[in-house]
């Protein structure tokens, strides 16, 4: 069946410069998303629109929008209704909604269908096909159930484009699975390779923009050879159907395979035979659905059903329904539920014959199997579902009932070339003709005319009509395209069987063995063969039944006793199989033998097997088949001995019938005396046989009535309980899709939030920051490594009072009463300790806040100063000496430092003016360069005194200028202690006398 999109391209398409790729999945679906999003190359400009459905909680606030930002880096929005779509940028459906797009704008709405049976991305993806038409592209991603089938449909018979994740890398493989099975699905990859799939197929139709104008003005010889090798490998012909709809067929398929020329596709279907297998599915694409178009299948239930019925005979009544380009077969199943229901509602039955038929055999033999996805329930009643399908809990499918299957036969069938069924009440033909050319059209018309009965009824498509075919047709509702068939009319049958001829059938027929040898069965050993022939000669015939008579074996040739039932089929009943001469005995013997549990013998039985008399002895016996087990029905070996007719039996035999046919002659006293005690007896074993009968039967009526009316009160139960299991199990199945969703979200979310702590964790611990957290109650909620230098913590320590542990801490034992003080003022407190290592820290005690401002505790923090405590130390001991070394240069007296040893190691401004040499020679001089030789051991005696810590008083001795002149001074002498004690060397103050005054 070809599918259903309009004529001409592109006519009604909301053109908004880009494409728009709707996306759907439901559990696993995140993984999904995150691998699409992050497969699309870093820079790259796709230059779409993404619109996002997912089966999403009505109960759970969507954080969907949030995760999905972090995969790529286009805009991303939860959808508010009216929205625009923009390129480049993510919209995402919220939930508890429906969403269609119209006019390129997002619509929200409220869904009809309760909670656990809405398919919003069916929805979805349909609005999207009747929006954007061939520019539609649509992915199916992880999920489960068959949501988005029905939708990829439409996309695909409107020319776009269908995408699916492949099942391997799906975490729920239901949806995309289901999406694969149509075979309508172009591509069929891991969610990451999608992406480059995507920009390669849009920009080669960006490239090459509508297919009619790529193709037809310069490939019309192209085409054609096209239409050739299609006719040649698939046996149908193409060439009459409208060019719109095989130029966009074949121009989608060249963007599949990123062919830019018509030529170069010629080429690539030579070489590709299953191109044109995937060409030829891509022209027979069919939407259809149950019960398409309401209105028009009420006018069939209400008016066109009851005249097909009327007037024809209760029993032998034969309606005849031709459904032509039936696709997966629902519209022809829909007729046949509107027929079974008028044959209840007349309580009678006819013999109903649905043929439907299509071109393609994949829709066939889907039609066949009656399975279909769940969404039918959105098109078929509640009562109809239940009453006509079958749920099937395995696959989540509803299959068709036996009964209504019954009714239609499907067959691959042309109805171009294929011979027409005839004697049809009844023609549908939806939306065939609309891809065929006016000249076909007027073929079929005249045919369908000459396959109807006189009255018969036309069913067409909402875009089709009988054209100038007004003499053949009456319309009977032109609305609704249902036409009736006028009375013979000659030229339209001449015309219908010019135009068709049936085809040549291949026959079977049998082909001798080449060999030119028959088959010669295996020789059987000779004791085998004796054994055989034995048995046959003298081996009774026996059956072992059950008290009903059900044959539960049988030995040796019963032909000659048994005969099959006329018209019936499966009875397997020694009772009712029983020849003449042998039903009433056997069936009286069966009973005596059930009650009295013992063998009973018949002798000298006479029966008659086709024409020919004979004598058996009927033996019945009981058989114990296990004594342990009580409860087993009984089981009975019925014997049968052939007895060899002798003269005296056979003259009995005859006297016997002469005795029933000649009843007008006269018999004498004795003879009639016997006659009477015969037919007495005859009469008593009738009257035992019937008794027999008539009791089983009315045991048996009485164990069907009570098992009816059990069977009718489990039946109701069972329906009442099997409609809510189907109810709870779409349910819970929509249900769990949606938690599945949402626990993936909140997995994400707990990833992220694991990495946020992760981060957190090594922030404090590089930072190399001792915090503790403690609660209300002043436990220790968790801790930082870097703490345990200054307390003593473990990780069990976690729950504790901080109370309980001991700290490193000298001289601070406040650390609880300053805690409480801080959440009970909520103002922080600084505090700087030492601890028994002599490091130096800054405790810092700060409220614990949440994000809603509340308190919940208080965080100690201690960061390291030791180094600022050691800074601190030596710049207050530098600024010291700093305001020494101002002393010793701005005084007028020379200040020198020398070692023990005599090393000048200090040599103020003072020093240079008295004596001449400047600092840096001073410096490299020894203190012996300054004093007169006469001098230098008495001087070097009070060196040594002053080295052993003895004070020297200030006295007057004489030092050595730069010119060698020599200064009366007065000197003082001191030591410098280093930190042990220990003089390391000496400082001096030297005052020069004034020669002139003789004072110093």
């Amino acid at each position: 069946m070809i599918s259903t999109e309009t004529n001409g391209p592109l006519s009604g398409i909301t053109d908004l410069g880009f494409p728009i790729v709707g996306i759907g999945a439901s559990a696993g679906g995140l993984a999904a998303f995150e691998s699409f999003f992050l497969g699309i190359p870093a820079g790259t400009d796709l230059g779409m629109a993404f619109i996002l459905i997912q089966h999403l909680s009505p109960n759970h606030e969507s954080i969907l929008s949030n995760l999905i930002g972090h995969y790529t880096r286009m805009s991303v929005f939860d959808v508010k209704d009216g929205m625009p779509v923009q390129v480049n940028c993510v919209y995402i459906i919220p939930p508890s909604k429906d969403m269609a797009i119209t006019n390129g704008t997002l619509q929200l709405l409220d869904p009809l269908e309760p909670h656990g049976h809405r398919l919003p991305i069916d929805f979805f993806f349909r609005s999207l096909a009747r929006d954007q038409r061939e520019k539609s592209i649509c992915i199916v991603l992880s999920g489960n159930g068959c949501d988005g089938t029905a939708g990829l449909r439409e996309i695909k018979a409107e020319g776009g484009m269908v995408m699916a994740q492949s099942a391997a890398s799906s975490e729920f493989n239901g949806m995309p699975q289901s999406a694969v099975d149509t075979g309508l699905v172009d591509f069929e990859l891991v969610p990451s390779d999608m992406a480059a799939k995507l920009l390669a197929y849009t920009t080669h139709t960006h490239r090459h923009g509508s297919a009619s104008n790529a193709i037809a003005p310069r490939s019309g010889n192209v085409l054609k050879k096209i239409l050739l090798l299609l006719r040649a490998q698939t046996g149908h012909d193409f060439s009459q159907y409208k060019p719109n709809t095989i130029y966009r067929r074949i121009e989608r398929r060249m963007a599949v395979h990123q062919i830019d020329s018509a030529d170069d596709y010629y080429l690539y279907l030579q070489h590709a035979p299953e191109e044109i297998d995937a060409l030829f599915s891509d022209l027979l694409i069919g939407v259809t659905k149950f019960f398409r178009d309401p209105d028009t299948f009420k006018m069939i239930e209400e008016t066109i059903i009851p005249k097909l019925f009327s007037g024809k005979i209760t029993h032998n009544g034969v309606i005849r329904i031709w459904c032509a380009g039936c696709s997966t077969g629902e519209e022809a199943y829909s007729l046949a539920i509107l027929l079974h229901e008028r044959m209840e509602i007349l309580k009678q039955t006819f013999q109903v014959q649905i043929f439907a038929t299509d071109i393609d055999t994949r829709a066939i033999a889907s039609a066949r199997t009656g399975l279909y996805p769940a969404n039918i329930a959105n098109d078929i009643h509640a009562e109809r579902l239940v009453h006509f399908f079958t749920l099937e809990p395995e696959n989540n499918m509803y299959r068709i009932h036996k009964s209504i299957r019954d009714m239609v036969i499907f067959s691959t069938q042309d109805v171009i070339k294929d011979p027409p069924f005839s004697r049809l009440d009844m023609i549908s033909c939806r939306n065939l003709m609309i891809y065929m050319d006016s000249e076909l059209q007027k073929k079929l018309i005249p045919l369908f005319h000459y396959t109807l009965k006189p009255g018969g009824i036309l069913f067409l498509g909402t875009s089709e009509s009988i054209g100038e075919f007004n003499d053949l047709f009456s319309a009977v509702d032109g609305k609704l395209k249902l036409y009736q068939r006028k009375q013979d009319y000659q030229g339209a049958q001449r015309m219908a069987l010019n135009q068709f001829h049936p085809p040549l059938t291949e026959r079977n027929t049998n082909h001798p063995d080449r060999s030119g040898k028959t088959a010669v069965p295996e020789r059987l050993s000779l004791r085998e063969l004796i054994e055989q022939a034995l048995l046959t000669q003298f081996s009774p015939s026996a059956a072992l039944v059950n008290r009903q008579g059900d044959i539960l074996y049988l030995y040796g040739r019963m032909g000659k006793y048994l005969e099959p039932v006329p018209g019936e089929t499966g009875i397997n009943n020694i009772l009712k199989m029983a020849r003449d001469g042998l039903q009433r005995d056997m069936t009286t013997l069966l009973r005596k033998t059930a009650i009295a549990k013992e063998l009973v013998k018949m002798p000298n039985l006479a029966i008659t097997t086709n024409g020919i008399d004979s004598f058996v002895n009927l033996t019945i016996k009981p058989i114990v088949y296990d004594d342990s087990q009580e409860n087993d029905q009984p089981l009975f070996l019925i014997i049968l001995e052939e007895l060899p007719v002798t003269a005296a039996s056979k003259a009995h035999f005859d006297n016997r019938k002469r005795e029933d046919v000649s009843s007008q002659s006269e018999l004498s006293a004795p003879e009639a005396t016997l006659k009477i005690t015969a037919l007495t007896e005859e009469l008593r074993a009738n009257r035992e046989y019937l008794q027999a009968i008539n009791e089983d039967q009315e045991i048996s009526n009485e164990e069907l009535q009570s098992s009816n009316e059990e069977m009718q009160s489990v039946n109701e139960e069972l329906q009442s309980t099997n409609e809510e299991l189907e109810t709870s199990k779409e349910e819970m199945q929509s249900i769990n899709e949606e938690l599945s969703t949402v626990n993936t979200e909140l997995q994400t979310k707990i990833l992220d939030l694991s990495q946020v702590s992760n981060d957190m964790n090594n922030l404090l611990a590089s930072t190399g920051i001792g915090t503790i957290f403690v609660d209300l109650q002043l436990c220790i909620m968790r801790f930082t490594p870097a703490i345990t230098q200054i307390i003593n913590l473990i990780p069990s320590d976690i729950g504790r009072p901080v109370a309980h542990t001991v700290s490193n801490l000298i001289g601070y034992d406040n650390l609880i009463t300053d805690v409480q003080i801080v959440l009970d003022s909520l103002i922080p407190k600084e505090i700087d300790v030492e601890t028994t290592g002599h490091s130096w820290y800054t405790m810092r005690i700060r409220p614990y806040r949440t994000l809603d401002n509340i308190i919940e505790g208080a965080v100690i923090t201690f960061v390291d100063i030791t180094e600022i405590i050691r800074i601190r130390t030596d710049l207050e001991n530098a600024n010291k000496k700093l305001r020494l070394a101002a002393v010793a240069r701005d005084a007028n007296d020379a200040i020198t430092v020398h070692d023990l040893e005599g090393k000048i190691l200090g040599w103020n401004p003072g020093a240079v003016r008295q004596y001449g040499w400047t600092e840096a020679e001073a410096l490299t001089m020894n203190v012996r360069d300054r004093i007169p030789q006469k001098m230098c051991e008495k001087e070097f005696e009070r060196i040594r005194q002053l080295g052993l810590s003895e004070i020297l008083e200030p006295y007057r001795t004489q030092r050595l200028a730069k010119d060698g002149a020599i200064i009366d001074i007065s000197m003082t002498a001191t030591g410098l202690v280093n930190e042990s004690g220990q003089i390391y060397a000496i400082a001096t103050t030297e005052r020069a006398k004034d020669k002139n005054t003789g004072r110093e």
